[in-house]
């Protein structure tokens, strides 16, 4: 049986894989500062995104990005700054959100919410 974790991690695979097709690099898998974390950052056209990825099996529970919460949010944000702190030779960076949808671990949909304002 499939626990939530592997349910995660599945979608963050398969976010990759998506984001690598649609021309991004993956700089870094699961960064961690502290105990905030970061799913995904990437480069794409001389810009940093913060990405987080939200995965559901089905849409009993809503949307995996209704699933995002503002503590969540001022999580990612925190370790955005410390990752910059580290590499402060990015100028521009970006605040996304990938929510993936999967049914017996094939991916259903992607949908990527792009430059997110909190």
């Amino acid at each position: 049986m499939q626990t939530n974790k592997d349910t995660g991690n599945l979608g963050e695979e398969l976010a990759a894989i998506a984001l690598q097709e649609r021309g991004f690099n993956i700089l870094e898998r699961n960064w961690q500062f502290r105990y905030w974390e970061v799913d995904i950052i990437a480069s794409y056209e001389n810009r940093l995104h913060f990405i987080e990825v939200k995965t559901r099996k089905s849409l009993r529970y809503g949307y995996p990005e209704e699933s995002i919460t503002r503590e969540k949010m001022n999580s990612l944000k925190n370790t955005a700054e410390a990752y910059l702190e580290a590499n402060p030779e990015w100028k521009y960076i970006q605040f996304d959100v990938v929510a993936i949808t999967i049914t017996d671990s094939v991916l259903r949909e992607f949908l990527m919410i792009e430059d997110v304002y909190f």
